[in-house]
């Protein structure tokens, strides 16, 4: 992949995906509580979304899990077709039956299937970033990481990143494949357990 020049306000995902160094986490942008149904004010969704795109946002962060499902048909909705820019990252392997029920899930077939339904409801051939939610416990890690790595090698997902892993998981995952990102909680000292 090409390497880019980049104005000082932007950094690069992969040395490839030039983004702002503001974007959007697209989260909120659900029914509350639990970021469980669809954002009720659909049409001021879509009017915000495009409001950040037209402020220079130009990476927009969800979940399959967000809704589920509804952050990325609301993107989709209020973006596409999406400007040459637009970065759109998004993350599997957690299924959310109810607003307080989340279930981790990373089995290779459940990935496969989240990705191409991510695919279907952003409406893209390629999703730009795509990373594993959480590791899943009862899945060896490195099945869930290869899983991913076959879905990019099949064109679905251009960069590979995680979420809420260790170094250790983070060490293991990048004797697979390259990852591009790591999104972990920060944690302040008000969460830390002394």
């Amino acid at each position: 992949m090409n390497k880019i020049s980049m104005p000082a306000n932007t950094f690069a995902i992969a040395s490839d995906l030039a983004v702002n160094r503001i974007g959007y986490g697209a989260m909120r942008l659900t029914r509350q509580p639990g970021n469980f149904g669809a954002y009720p004010d659909w049409d001021g969704g879509k009017q915000l979304l495009k409001r950040a795109v037209e402020l220079g946002v130009n990476f927009i962060d969800t979940a399959e899990a967000y809704g589920p499902g509804f952050n990325e048909e609301l993107i989709a909705d209020a973006l596409y077709p999406y400007p040459e820019n637009l970065v759109i990252a998004t993350k599997g392997g957690i299924n959310k039956p109810a607003p307080d029920s989340i279930q981790t899930d990373g089995r290779p077939e459940n990935l496969r299937r989240g990705c191409e339904a991510s695919l279907q409801r952003l409406k893209i051939e390629q999703i730009a970033l795509y990373q594993l939610h959480r590791p899943d416990p009862k899945i060896p890690f490195t099945e869930s990481v290869g899983m991913l790595a076959t879905l990019q090698q099949e064109g679905k997902i251009r960069h590979i990143g995680l979420s809420n892993v260790s170094l250790d998981q983070l060490q293991a995952a990048g004797e697979i494949t390259a990852i591009a990102s790591v999104q972990n909680r920060a944690l302040l000292n008000r969460d830390m357990n002394y």
